[in-house]
């Protein structure tokens, strides 16, 4: 992770856009220090632990959060796998923040489109910045745009109900999947291709990804890093679960982990333990038991390092994937700043089914913020966005897309911290009272955008919870943002 106070130069500060007029005058109030009015733009977890903060260390203060969609939660409703309940029951939490009188949520609303971030600048005091890393990153490769390769992005967006992803329509008729990457996601997506049906009937993975894994030929998945086994980016929790899920068995290739009980002494705990439960997975002789389960599986998986993908192979009409091309790698280094380069050997891996899981990026919100795309952050300072007083960021767009929903807490903290104590040391002027949300209303009214509150977003939970009950689910998610809008209008 890099510094927190990294990339700093002085930039100018954006000039606003003279808006104050059109979102109209507050009044002015008797008191010189006004009760500070925050808003935040995105509600995934990023978002909703900067409310929380801020709401809690500061009795006064006001928050309203911004979501482009209708509904709340970001990645913890669309990026969280649906066989993974108990890391969604955040959600609780982030609810009680959404009732409190002090906090408002306006749905629908995308900031760059509808509203400009100048235009809050001029409505609040403080503006904090947590849309995440909503985009995939390209694989840079031959072959990429070919049928049946995807973004681990989109295919996730898919089976959790992502507007944005209905009409993928993933083909999943080869038998071999190649998944190129090493992380949770790679095995969240491995664990959706080839988890017994039944188990996913009891989740809340969207009605038309259910259909289409139901009748899904994949029957053995590859997962491809660059690096070797010190280096997988997945945690014990996911392992242990791809492990021991049913009708399915690894087949590791043993030599990859000879040799690697020698280092596990010097190897950080969490590191040491995923390690020993890999080589004991991939090296020992599984138990009696364990040989007659792993011998009537007729699902496979394996971990396939130091090869990186150099091309996607074409079908014979050169419509579709049939293969990939890997270029043999060894590392350079060691441990978790090893780096792989390229032996000039390479391989060939047939499949008809290729995810790309190379992470997430962030982009530019608004030409008056500053933003670093290489790395894909907004330059910042413990969240306070460089050169720009009264702008912040939290979550992946201020420190990239690693890390669980843990550190976006803490991270996100930061930031709540960082901008209380800007107000308690008058480096963020709140005397002069803001406008907040009802100006904006006004100017999104105005606009013709259909705002959500919280109160209409219960509605479309109570709707997907409805007719989940029905089918056994948790919720059936709807699908269409219009079908959402219209919802709440009734």
């Amino acid at each position: 992770m890099a510094p927190p106070c990294s990339w700093m130069w002085r930039l100018p500060r954006c000039p606003l856009l003279g808006t104050t007029r059109r979102l109209g005058a507050a009044r002015t109030l008797s008191s010189s220090r006004q009760p500070p009015r925050i808003c935040i733009v995105g509600s995934g977890p990023a978002g909703f632990y900067t409310a929380q903060h801020l709401l809690k260390h500061h009795t006064q203060a006001t928050v309203d959060i911004y979501e482009k969609l209708p509904v709340p939660f970001g990645l913890v409703r669309f990026g969280v796998a649906p066989d993974h309940p108990e890391v969604k029951n955040v959600i609780n939490t982030f609810t009680q923040t959404a009732h409190s009188e002090r906090c408002s949520f306006l749905g629908n609303v995308t900031v760059g489109r509808d509203v400009t971030v100048e235009e809050l600048q001029e409505a609040y005091h403080a503006v904090v910045l947590s849309y995440g890393a909503e985009e995939k990153r390209d694989l840079g490769i031959p072959g990429e745009q070919l049928q049946g390769v995807y973004s681990a992005r989109d295919f996730v967006g898919w089976y959790n109900g992502l507007p944005d992803n209905r009409y993928l329509s993933p083909d999943l008729s080869s038998e071999t999947a190649v998944i190129l990457g090493q992380g949770n996601v790679a095995l969240d997506i491995a664990r959706m291709l080839l988890s017994p049906i039944e188990l996913l009937k009891k989740t809340d993975v969207t009605q038309p990804a259910l259909e289409a894994l139901s009748k899904s030929q994949v029957k053995k998945v590859w997962l491809v890093g660059r690096r070797g086994p010190l280096q997988v980016a997945f945690t014990i929790k996911e392992l242990r679960e791809m492990i021991n899920l049913p009708g399915t068995r690894p087949i590791n290739d043993p030599s990859d982990f000879q040799g690697l009980g020698e280092v596990l002494k010097d190897l950080p705990r969490p590191r040491k333990r995923l390690t020993e439960l890999l080589v004991k997975s991939s090296l020992e002789a599984p138990g009696e038991k364990e040989a007659v389960r792993r011998a009537q599986c007729d699902r496979e998986w394996g971990l396939r390092f130091f090869r990186s993908p150099v091309a996607v192979l074409p079908s014979e009409d050169g419509k579709r994937a049939a293969g990939v091309r890997l270029s043999v790698t060894r590392l350079e280094g060691s441990g978790e700043s090893a780096v792989a380069v390229s032996t000039g050997e390479m391989e060939e891996l047939p499949c008809g089914l290729i995810l790309s899981s190379i992470g997430y990026r962030s982009v530019p919100i608004s030409p008056g913020v500053p933003f670093l795309p290489k790395q894909g952050i907004i330059p910042n300072c413990m969240g306070r966005v460089q050169g720009a007083t009264g702008l912040y960021c939290s979550g992946w767009v201020k420190r990239g897309p690693t890390g669980v929903i843990a550190t976006t807490m803490t991270d996100s903290f930061d930031t709540s911290e960082a901008l209380l104590e800007d107000i308690k040391s008058g480096a963020l002027n709140i005397s002069n009272p803001r406008t907040g949300a009802s100006a904006v209303k006004e100017l999104l009214l105005l606009r013709g955008v259909q705002t959500v509150s919280f109160s209409d977003w219960e509605k479309i939970d109570a709707a997907e919870t409805a007719q989940g009950l029905e089918a056994g689910k948790p919720r059936e998610k709807i699908l269409d943002t219009e079908e959402m809008l219209q919802l709440v209008s009734r």
